[in-house]
């Protein structure tokens, strides 16, 4: 799996502008070896060949980074399930405090596991339905992302409860979806040569 993972991040990532780390690199085979792990009890991503780790999970979640506005300090990842985006961001965005927002408890538990295996100290697991989140977690974060999960008019209203005034909410989206309202659609290019539509949401 390194190899492949060093063939695709050895230039420059869109959202980060530059090649992946060594010790980055590192942080996510280890990540992916666990979910390799984990999946054979526990149904976590539709495959553990290398190439469509790679290019599902590591290089799709780092696709976000292209919408995260560079000041973003707090974020949260809404229905993060097998750690997609969240845990490639958090490993190379460590300024940024990451919460993996999950309701499913073997979920919740790989996710732990993950953190704890990873020294994650910025991130934390919230075992909870976003709609249960109380108000204590309102307009707490500067950003959101959330690569699917549920009708998109019911979790974007969740998800734009959870942001600041000016934060943003980031949803990934089909290649031919248009965005809700007043969205913003943006088209990422891979390094691998695919593209990947995102849909950018400002709250007011």
């Amino acid at each position: 799996m390194s190899d492949l993972l060093r063939s695709v991040t050895d230039r420059p990532v869109p959202g980060l502008g530059r090649p992946l780390a060594q010790s980055e690199r590192d942080q996510i085979d280890k990540y992916l070896e666990i979910l390799v792990k984990w999946q054979k009890t526990h149904r976590l991503v539709g495959s553990i060949e290398p190439a469509w780790l790679v290019a599902n999970v590591v290089l799709d979640s780092l696709c976000f980074l292209e919408a995260l506005p560079i000041e973003t300090r707090v974020a949260a990842d809404l229905g993060s399930g097998a750690g997609i985006p969240g845990i490639p961001i958090a490993i190379v965005r460590p300024d940024v405090e990451i919460s993996l927002i999950e309701a499913q408890q073997r979920r919740i538990s790989f996710l732990s596991t993950v953190v704890r295996e990873l020294a994650l100290a910025r991130v934390r697991v919230i075992g909870a339905r976003a709609e249960d989140l109380g108000p204590e977690r309102e307009g707490r974060f500067d950003a959101l992302v959330m690569r699917c999960a549920g009708q998109p008019e019911t979790m974007l209203r969740t998800a734009l409860r959870l942001v600041r005034s000016g934060g943003v909410v980031i949803v990934g989206a089909g290649p031919r979806s248009k965005p809700l309202g007043n969205g913003e659609r943006l088209v990422v290019s891979m390094v691998t040569g695919a593209s990947r539509a995102l849909h950018r949401y400002r709250k007011p």
